[in-house]
């Protein structure tokens, strides 16, 4: 699915005022106009986000839930635009972003988004890379950005960074297995010594052994000093 900024900033804001009419004015936008955009990230999430009332409107459990990840992508983009605002002032004609294969895409095509409509003369790269790679691109200057987990954070601590947020993660089985039968409390045990297909990523940032429901951090890893 792509969403929109305009889908998400909409969603964000009716959540947050509990009515489209407030959201309408906070964006400068008619009321008929935003409750269109709502009722159609409604209809490309295949889930009801609010109870619509006669003035008001209530979010649903999943309305809820998802406000979150919505919140948390737009921030991720604030933060970028305002970095990369930075940047163009220093005459920076392209930059480099890094980041683990396991990073959602749609946050990276959100970032993507918003450098294009800010900056369209700007190149953006973006490679894919492990944590040790990146590391390595920071301090040599080959790589602006870096987005990366920080389950090792001492890893980083000598670099300039941003905390984006957690993604957590879960285990699925067959709905047949053994596995599925048990109370969650013996669940991870027992996917320890089974065979399990993981990301190729979990191995290079040697995840493997950890918690499938454990919650990884990011970081964004500002360049020190960046060149063109």
């Amino acid at each position: 699915m792509n969403f929109s900024l305009e889908q998400l900033q909409a969603f964000v804001i009716v959540y947050e005022e509990q009515s489209i009419s407030k959201a309408a004015i906070k964006l400068n936008k008619h009321r008929t106009t935003v409750g269109q955009v709502i009722s159609n990230l409604e209809d490309q999430v295949a889930v009801t986000l609010f109870e619509r009332g006669a003035r008001n409107v209530t979010p649903t459990h999943e309305g809820s839930l998802l406000y979150h990840y919505a919140k948390q992508a737009l921030e991720q983009v604030k933060t970028f635009d305002k970095v990369a605002l930075s940047l163009s002032y220093g005459e920076l004609d392209s930059i480099t972003i890094a980041y683990n294969s396991f990073i959602p895409h749609t946050a990276l095509s959100l970032i993507r988004a918003q450098l294009t409509s800010d900056f369209p003369n700007m190149r953006v790269r973006l490679l894919v890379r492990t944590q040790q790679e990146i590391r390595a691109g920071i301090e040599d200057e080959s790589i602006h950005f870096g987005i990366v987990n920080i389950t090792n954070a001492s890893a980083m601590s000598n670099l300039d960074y941003v905390l984006l947020g957690q993604m957590p993660f879960a285990p699925y089985v067959n709905r047949n297995s053994d596995i599925a039968k048990l109370d969650s409390n013996e669940v991870f045990t027992a996917l320890q010594s089974s065979r399990q297909i993981i990301l190729k990523s979990f191995l290079d940032e040697n995840m493997a052994k950890k918690s499938p429901c454990h919650p990884i951090m990011m970081l964004w890893i500002n360049c020190r000093s960046p060149s063109s």
